[in-house]
């Protein structure tokens, strides 16, 4: 029986590269275990890592599967749109706001706001 989620991880080849890119342009906070060959970030209490997982068959820059809570979707798009990082249209749903975002290795991720109930 699963009881939690031990971590997301997306597949880099250049750990370093990301690495300043989660850390700096999205500011996620950096967790304990950091190498040029591995990164983990705490991301409200769930690990996010960033490695090279081409052994295990996992491409690089193929990677869609994490979607990150904001306060304003539409503010985080427009300034990660300043810092010319590639985001899509805000997409609005009855339950919530969100967009996706392209991270220098092709991989996507989603930003995402809950509406009030």
């Amino acid at each position: 029986m699963v009881k939690e989620v031990a971590f997301i991880a997306y597949s880099v080849r250049d750990v370093p590269a990301a690495t300043a890119f989660y850390r700096d342009t999205m500011g996620f906070t950096p967790g304990n275990l950091f190498s040029d060959h591995w990164a983990e970030f705490d991301v409200g209490g769930v690990a996010f890592g960033i490695g090279n997982g081409e052994p295990l068959g996992i491409i690089p820059g193929t990677s869609f599967s994490a979607t990150f809570e904001v306060d304003d979707v539409a503010a985080e798009r427009q300034r990660l749109l300043d810092l010319g990082v590639p985001v899509t249209e805000v997409h609005d749903s009855p339950v919530c706001f969100s967009a996706f975002v392209t991270d220098p290795e092709g991989n996507r991720f989603g930003i995402h706001e809950r509406k009030p109930h």
